[in-house]
């Protein structure tokens, strides 16, 4: 007798759940170390909040070489690569170092005094922050963005896609009322209810966990980063178009001779593009590098995605090119902000607590998944012991011929 051919519900069903017994628990995991990872930044201020802060008083800051030369004087053979500079005078330095040539590992950041280059002390919890980093790309395997880790995690985004569109399959209903599909029923009982959280759940948060699925696929995959760049920003010649400096006038340079270019670079900026930026991130040329960046934020804005750029002459300090936020089409935005959009910061600090709840409830729906799962395999049980000894009851409940 040949066996019956499932359905495509059941093998939808099947899919979905076994997928959650596997692939749900490494999201859940991932979805815990996103929501943690949201809020790095404002978590590592508050932990300090004593060593972002300084005296300014009569005091000037130093140019950007001295300063970065009385840092890298502290820094035991370590090279300053980026300065976070502030308008505000009570801020001090953010500093990143230039990565290991040999182990290509970055050094642990420190903030420094911008009046005398004074080290305060290195970044706390940014350690504990890089573990829950590779925790949450390749879950601390060996091997790293090369390892089996990446390919796991990018298999486990595929499987949150997977699970996007046979949950909504599934739970399609014959008739469509706003309150069957974004209101669930927690007065019913049993598995009833759990099944209702689970999917009305996962029904608001849909179009989140696909933003957050997509734009997570262009880490573990890059024909992914590839084709999104291709279809948000064009080709890749056009991705990064920058204006010339000669398309905005530019003011003054100093005298050529009047001190090192990073600092005639930086006396430009605060001139001429920086005169409005609250916030820079002056990237320190090294070796054979030609250009002085630039990024900044106007003043009164911390939103990555408002980030301008400008770009400058390593050997003479002469503006090349600038680049602005407001001037990108959307598309370009997207690509260049990138994890903003999986943070969901992009979208404005409402939409990054979404993204970060949304995240936190990872858990849960593996937590209810399993629930289901657990109740459905005792009900069949249930079942198959009813039957049983149904059988038995029901043949010796049959009438007996009469003997004659």
């Amino acid at each position: 007798m040949p066996l019956p051919i499932p359905s495509p519900r059941t093998v939808l069903f099947r899919l979905h759940w076994a997928l959650g017994l596997t692939a749900g628990f490494v999201l859940a995991l991932m979805g815990l170390t996103g929501a943690l990872m949201s809020y790095e930044e404002a978590i590592t201020a508050f932990a300090n909040r004593d060593r972002t802060r300084v005296e300014a008083g009569d005091r000037v800051p130093l140019a950007p070489s001295a300063l970065a030369a009385r840092i890298d004087a502290q820094a035991g053979g370590r090279r300053a690569n980026i300065l976070t500079l502030s308008e505000d005078p009570q801020a001090s330095v953010f500093v990143r170092f230039a990565r290991d040539p040999e182990t290509r590992e970055r050094p642990p950041s420190i903030y420094a005094d911008p009046y005398d280059g004074a080290v305060l002390g290195p970044v706390r919890l940014e350690a504990a922050f890089k573990t829950v980093e590779d925790l949450h790309r390749w879950l601390l395997i060996p091997g790293g963005s090369k390892g089996w880790g990446r390919t796991i995690t990018g298999a486990c985004t595929l499987a949150l896609i997977v699970f996007l569109a046979t949950g909504l399959y599934l739970r399609w209903p014959k008739v469509h009322r706003w309150r069957i599909w974004l209101k669930p029923s927690l007065s019913r009982p049993g598995r009833p209810r759990w099944w209702s959280l689970h999917a009305v759940a996962g029904t608001w948060l849909t179009p989140v966990y696909l933003i957050i699925a997509l734009t997570g696929l262009t880490w573990s995959y890059p024909s992914v980063k590839d084709g999104a760049t291709w279809l948000l920003a064009g080709t890749p010649e056009r991705a990064k178009p920058a204006r010339p400096a000669g398309s905005r006038a530019a003011p003054p340079l100093p005298e050529a001779g009047s001190g090192p270019a990073l600092d005639r670079a930086w006396a430009a900026f605060r001139a001429g593009e920086g005169r409005e930026a609250g916030l820079a991130i002056l990237t320190l040329p090294g070796g054979d590098a030609k250009v002085i960046r630039i990024r900044w934020l106007p003043q009164g804005v911390d939103a990555p995605s408002a980030r301008n750029e400008a770009r400058y002459d390593a050997t003479t300090g002469a503006l090349l090119a600038t680049e602005h936020a407001a001037d990108m089409p959307l598309g370009r935005r997207l690509v260049e902000n990138i994890l903003e959009v999986h943070r969901g910061r992009f979208f404005g600090d409402l939409f990054a607590l979404l993204f970060g709840l949304a995240a936190l409830a990872m858990p849960g729906f593996a937590a209810t998944g399993l629930t289901l799962y657990i109740l459905r395999r005792r009900a069949a049980a249930r079942r198959r012991g009813t039957e049983r000894t149904a059988g038995p009851v029901a043949a010796e409940a049959k009438p007996r011929r009469a003997l004659t």
